[in-house]
């Protein structure tokens, strides 16, 4: 008997085989199957073509009354997986589910030959199904299709779970086709993620940007402090990175003499899985040219709120319980304000490393190997004031030394003009104004070299390409990247990352 994949109800490790023998409902489904097969059914057919998605046939016809829709007499033709089945003997009712949504179909013995009305009292819930019937309001007003003709379209063999709370957690990660057929929820979010994707690109271009696309794989991996995955090209006998961001393509562009650019893709960071991070994930990254960071959070306010009120017509939104408000503007506090005015950190533990690291221990972290002092105050931002931030704020102005892509403030060579948005405990958007100076970028470079090799996996490898183009002179500019993946869970109200990926990393089964 020919392989299938294992069952998700019952135990992984056993062969198709084995599971029917054990599972009289698998073994029965399996010998109906070859039945329907002996009996010249065919199990897969490919020529039933229906007309018409069940949300279409519901907003047309589903306001009418019983009587209109009588007199109307219209027939649709429509396909679906069977979801419920209700068999009175002469008449049978079935739950129809299509991408769209979910119709009532009724077959009546005395309106089918016997041949199909047998096919029909075969059918099992999860089989898939073409139907063509007229439309008719049941006596407690359900929408329902009369069945004329119905055929056979695909055959379940392995039954769904019976109900949706059946299906664990970890079940609904790993067989995500089984959580989408069960689930209307998890529908309702993958529909609701490419709609906001959607609007992102809409409003992308009516600003004038220009979708382009960068290299997946990087010879030497930089753009981000993270740890990348490494392979090899055969070919060129050479290691190469998956990318863990655009950015240094990206501002390439701009030395070429695109002003605005932006791309839509993912990005790769070797890093552990948590309800916030996947290794793999989707990033929207952008750059303009002649522009700085303040002008950047007057346009991230106006691109979320934007998309907010496209896809769910409102900036006003519950997050896990609690009311968030995307209305513009949001608030605005610096690094080392956030740091003392939430966390309480006192003002001259931000230059004394020896307070910070007090400071920081009370918190429960020993930070005590840690040579540069924004690292430390960074773990302090993580713990002590990202948590309490709900409500979209910018924090900005962050310490030069964790931040070597971007532009030095003038007033503070110290700190740059970068800001980060959070909202909901979570950062959802980097940016800053760009380092253009190559000399400087080099340095940079160089410093977060020497962390590397003091033990630090996520700093940065030196670009000597990147530099060499900012020697040829790239145009002051700000960039920004925005976590789709993030704004995805917040605006469809999900609590973890693994919500909004149709298929997230896991760990291996046992």
């Amino acid at each position: 008997m020919e392989k299938t994949p294992e069952s998700p109800i019952l135990s992984e490790s056993e062969s198709t085989e084995e599971l029917s023998e054990r599972s009289p409902v698998i073994q029965a489904r399996i010998q109906k199957a070859l039945d329907l097969a002996a009996a010249g059914i065919p199990l897969y057919p490919n020529t039933f073509r229906p007309q018409y998605m069940v949300t279409a046939v519901r907003a047309e016809f589903g306001e009418l009354s019983a009587e209109a829709l009588t007199e109307k007499n219209e027939s649709r033709k429509i396909a679906g997986r069977l979801m419920a089945k209700r068999d009175y003997g002469k008449s049978i009712f079935f739950d129809l589910l299509d991408f769209s949504g979910k119709i009532q179909i009724y077959a009546r013995k005395d309106r089918l030959s016997p041949e199909t009305y047998d096919l029909v009292k075969k059918f099992d819930i999860g089989d898939i199904v073409g139907v063509s019937g007229v439309l008719f309001k049941t006596k407690t007003g359900e929408l329902t299709v009369s069945v004329n003709e119905i055929e056979l379209v695909t055959k379940n063999m392995w039954p769904l779970a019976e109900k949706y709370h059946e299906m664990n957690v970890e079940l609904k990660y790993r067989r995500r086709y089984l959580d989408l057929i069960m689930n209307q929820d998890s529908r309702r979010v993958f529909k609701l993620r490419v709609e906001i994707i959607k609007s992102i690109r809409d409003f992308m271009l009516k600003k004038g940007f220009m979708e382009v696309e960068t290299p997946m794989m990087h010879p030497i991996p930089t753009g981000a402090a993270a740890k990348p995955f490494v392979t090899h090209h055969n070919a060129l006998d050479v290691d190469v990175y998956l990318r863990v961001a655009p950015e240094l393509y990206l501002k390439r562009l701009l030395v070429g003499g695109f002003d605005r650019v932006f791309e839509i893709n993912r990005n790769f960071r070797n890093e552990g899985l948590s309800v916030q991070h996947n290794p793999e994930f989707t990033m929207m990254e952008f750059y303009q040219t002649y522009s700085d960071f303040f002008e950047l959070m007057d346009l991230t306010e106006e691109l979320i709120e934007t998309v907010a009120l496209e896809v769910l017509n409102t900036t006003k939104i519950s997050y896990q319980g609690e009311d968030v408000d995307l209305t513009r503007p949001w608030k605005r506090l610096s690094f080392a304000d956030s740091l003392v005015e939430i966390a309480g950190l006192p003002r001259k533990a931000l230059a004394d490393r020896d307070l910070a690291l007090k400071f920081l221990a009370n918190l429960g972290v020993d930070m005590e190997e840690e040579r540069v002092q924004g690292k430390i105050l960074a773990k302090i931002f993580d713990l002590a004031v990202e948590p309490t931030l709900l409500n979209p704020t910018f924090i900005t102005l962050y310490p030069a030394d964790i931040s070597p892509l971007a532009r030095r403030n003038e007033a503070d060579p110290s700190l740059t003009d970068r800001f980060e948005l959070f909202a909901v405990g979570r950062e959802l958007a980097n940016a800053f104004s760009e380092l253009n100076d190559p000399l400087d970028q080099r340095k940079r470079f160089l410093d977060q070299v020497a962390e590397r090799e003091s033990g630090d996996e996520e700093s940065m490898f030196l670009d000597e390409d990147y530099v060499r183009a900012l020697m040829y002179g790239m145009p002051p500019a700000a960039g920004e990247g925005v976590g789709i993946d993030r704004l995805v869970m917040l605006l469809a109200d999900v609590p973890s990352i693994r919500d909004v990926l149709l298929f997230p990393s896991m760990r291996p089964e046992d």
